[in-house]
């Protein structure tokens, strides 16, 4: 009886980090860019109660007995799917339709990967007038080349565009869009699911996800496209994570009574003497 105290404890542990999880979903239902999470679980080890032994005739049994001893959170997932494009009046709101990621130098110079195009233009700590693009956060947004993207010159930011393939352009004077010579870059990867996720929308590359792949100068992958005056939406789907949030409260109030049955019943069995 005692291992099933311990086999309900490891269910409610487990149902805790997955109503967590939900919580945080539904937490960041509106945070631009961001992607849901799925708690997976595992069985823990078995305990044998009996082996494979034979009958009294000499014939083999055919199975064994085994108890399970509970279960363990074995991962939580996360999901890429494409969020919705949400229509945004900065001129500096971009959002990806497709599998690409826009990346951007953190402070150590090392380079982080989100699909939150919310930027923004912020002014260059170098003499004269620059322009660098930036995250919301004050991060440098990479081009193609994987270097801040700049523009030295008398540019208004509200004037600027940038094209479905990531080039910036701005007008001459005749009102005509023309390249600046700067590119937002977009990076894919093999495994999305095994990047790191440094904030709610913000990633870093590691050896389960692969290298990042550069879509400017990649053949094998299917290019994105950047929508300005639009923002990606999180991809959390309210009525699916209600449905799991209320599957998981069920769970754990049913490995709740398991703990209170095997209670009851310790009860009984110590009473049996008087």
């Amino acid at each position: 009886m005692v291992r099933s105290l311990w086999s309900a404890a490891t269910g409610m542990n487990a149902q805790q980090t997955n109503v967590d999880t939900i919580a945080n979903n539904l937490a960041n239902v509106n945070t631009s860019g961001f992607k849901a999470q799925g708690a997976q679980f595992k069985s823990l080890l078995y305990q044998t109660i009996q082996s494979n032994t034979t009958t009294a005739n000499g014939d083999p049994k055919p199975t064994t007995s085994q108890v399970g001893l509970g279960v363990r959170t074995a991962s939580i997932n996360q999901y890429f799917t494409q969020g919705s494009l949400l229509d945004n009046q900065s001129s500096t709101a971009f959002a990806v339709s497709g599998d690409g990621f826009f990346a951007y130098n953190n402070a150590d110079g090392n380079p982080v990967y989100t699909r939150n195009g919310d930027f923004t233009w912020a002014l260059g700590n170098t003499a004269g007038s620059q322009l660098v693009l930036t995250t919301s956060d004050g991060n440098p947004v990479l081009n193609t080349s994987g270097a801040e993207i700049k523009l030295s010159g008398s540019y208004v930011a509200s004037r600027i565009t940038v094209g479905s393939d990531g080039t910036i352009y701005y007008p001459d004077a005749n009102g005509t869009p023309q390249e600046v010579g700067q590119k937002i870059g977009l990076w894919q990867f093999n495994n999305p699911g095994g990047l790191e996720r440094v904030g709610s929308t913000s990633y870093n590359a590691t050896a389960a996800s692969g290298a990042a792949i550069n879509e400017s100068t990649s053949t094998t992958v299917k290019k994105s496209e950047i929508q300005q005056g639009y923002l990606e939406g999180s991809n959390v789907n309210v009525a699916t994570e209600m449905v799991n949030l209320i599957v998981a409260q069920r769970a754990y109030e049913m490995n709740s009574t398991a703990i209170t049955t095997t209670d009851e019943m310790m009860q009984t069995a110590n009473s049996l003497k008087r």
